[in-house]
């Protein structure tokens, strides 16, 4: 379209996707400038990321209407024991990329758990670079302890913790945390 084109389609859109919204299954109303229904996400709720932000079951997420997707079942046996692994990784032989390793959660819900997981050659690499001891849960289980320590998607009113500053601000720290607060300029001051 040219620009002129452009200009004199876009206000018709708008008109039009208000004047006729779509209209979901529930009776929620979808006008203009408003974020995608639901059901055109290709994704199911237990495999996108509000599933771990607002965390609903398989019987709730369908008498909402959403998609909820079955992990499929891998058949495949443990070759070692996570706790059987060395804790040096100078100690780990190359043999382990062929192992497949059990999780101690053992398809904990809660984490997602895959029960058992294997260590790709150039994860060894790393590890070995770094210094690293091999995992010894899934890569899954890893990741929701990795998430304990992400702050929560809320703001609460704090005022700045330096003497004589009165400045009030939203932090992602909630007031009962240890972390000390303070205001931009304070930050500055304190760490220029």
């Amino acid at each position: 379209y040219s620009k002129e084109e452009y200009d004199e389609l876009i206000p018709r859109i708008i008109k039009h996707m208000n004047e006729f919204p779509y209209v979901n299954k529930e009776g929620i109303v979808y006008k203009y400038g408003e974020f995608f229904p639901i059901e055109f996400s290709p994704f199911s709720y237990n495999e996108s990321l509000a599933c771990e932000e607002f965390p609903m079951g398989k019987k709730q997420v369908n008498e909402k209407g959403y998609k909820w997707h079955e992990a499929e079942e891998k058949e495949y046996s443990t070759t070692i024991e996570s706790d059987k692994i060395h804790l040096d990784i100078k100690d780990v032989s190359d043999d382990i990329i062929k192992e497949i390793i059990a999780c101690p959660n053992k398809g904990q819900a809660e984490t997602k758990c895959t029960f058992r997981y294997r260590i790709m050659p150039e994860e060894l690499i790393f590890y070995r670079r770094m210094n690293i001891p091999i995992p010894k849960y899934c890569p899954n289980c890893r990741y929701y302890e990795r998430r304990k320590w992400k702050n929560p998607w809320r703001l609460w009113y704090r005022k700045c913790m330096k003497e004589n500053c009165n400045n009030e601000f939203e932090s992602p720290y909630a007031p009962d945390r240890p972390e000390v607060i303070y205001c931009e300029d304070c930050y500055k001051k304190e760490v220029y």
